[in-house]
């Protein structure tokens, strides 16, 4: 298939392109590559036959629509988004931008596409989301595809208003969609920004490990090999307008969870051991949520997937990449060394 992937710069997107080209498909990455993308992140593909690059904002509509076009994709993945709480809390405008207006013009030029192409049934466009959307957990429970939207922070409101529009597309003009919400995502080529690499990053440099409040918020951990394998699930055998919510079936505390990758560092780089001594409990984030955990049973039963990978092996294959790949992620961390590490608290 010819697939076009936005955001396909980023974290989660890299992976999938990575996926997508091992199983034979043609990819066209479409990425305005900000702050959270590297152009070395891609640049082992460069010469590979099947994939194709078009740097370009997903709010420039003519420049999206010259995209889609030219690549004719058979299925669009739509990655491209700010993701960050933190970030959103300072600058929500830039979210509602690319995450709300970007969304629709996109949506907007992939229809005109499709029914340029005579609406073929097998097309698909997959809006991918996050959990967060839900809002926050109490002690029991998890999310499933029917919770109800209940947005905590502007990154959250700007993703479920995205969730939103891809929806309704769906239904007023027939676009085959499909919604997946996902849980907390972690591996190679994260952003140190985020926890667990804000983490590793940490630790090898002997900063701070800051962690928000008491550290006692839970998430469910997924390895980011496992979401791209469910999102090309759900390309394959996702029914037209389904929503399928993906977790990884690990949920612990973040405390836990940065105990945990302490360990395993202790053992993977024991010249600065014991690494826990490095955590700091950092006044607690405005508006964070409690909790967050997936009920995967839709996605399970009806496309025959489950996460493959333990977080115990998870996360030495994420520490293991991010020590042999200094060059990669030693930029993105030293770019803004004074937000950093409030920024990557848990």
């Amino acid at each position: 298939m010819r697939l076009m992937i936005t955001g396909g710069a980023g974290f989660i997107g890299s992976t999938l392109v990575r996926l997508a080209l091992r199983q034979g498909h043609e990819v066209t990455v479409l990425d305005k590559v900000t702050y959270a993308a590297s152009d070395r992140t891609l640049a082992d593909l460069s010469e590979h036959g099947a994939f194709r690059f078009e740097r370009a904002d997903i709010t420039d509509a003519p420049a999206v629509e010259r995209c889609i076009f030219r690549h004719r994709p058979d299925a669009i993945f739509h990655l491209a988004a700010e993701t960050h709480v933190d970030r959103s809390i300072e600058a929500p405008r830039r979210f509602l931008d690319t995450n709300v207006t970007g969304t629709v013009t996109l949506l907007d030029s992939a229809l005109r596409y499709w029914e340029d192409c005579n609406r073929p049934r097998d097309f698909r466009f997959i809006h991918v989301s996050t959990d967060e959307v839900f809002g926050t957990l109490g002690p029991d429970g998890c999310f499933t595809e029917e919770s109800p939207y209940s947005p905590r922070s502007p990154y959250a409101a700007s993703k479920a208003a995205a969730d939103h529009f891809a929806r309704a597309w769906g239904v007023t003009y027939g676009l085959p969609v499909n919604v997946t919400n996902c849980s907390n995502n972690y591996g190679p080529f994260q952003h140190p920004e985020k926890l667990i690499p804000r983490m590793i990053v940490g630790a090898l440099l002997g900063q701070p490990l800051p962690i928000y409040g008491d550290g006692q918020q839970r998430r469910d951990w997924l390895f980011v090999e496992d979401h791209a394998d469910a999102l090309m699930r759900v390309l394959a055998r996702g029914a037209p307008g389904r929503t399928y919510a993906i977790g990884g079936g690990y949920e612990c505390p973040n405390l836990n969870l940065v105990t945990l990758l302490c360990e395993q560092l202790d053992e993977r780089y024991p010249e600065a051991a014991p690494h826990a001594r490095l955590i700091r409990h950092v006044a607690d984030r405005r508006g964070h949520d409690r909790r967050y955990a997936i009920d995967g049973s839709r996605i399970r039963t009806e496309l025959g997937w489950v996460p493959r990978t333990g977080i115990s092996e998870g996360i030495a294959r994420t520490i293991d990449w991010y020590l042999g790949n200094v060059d990669w992620w030693r930029p993105l961390a030293l770019r803004e060394p004074a937000a950093l590490p409030q920024r990557g608290a848990a």
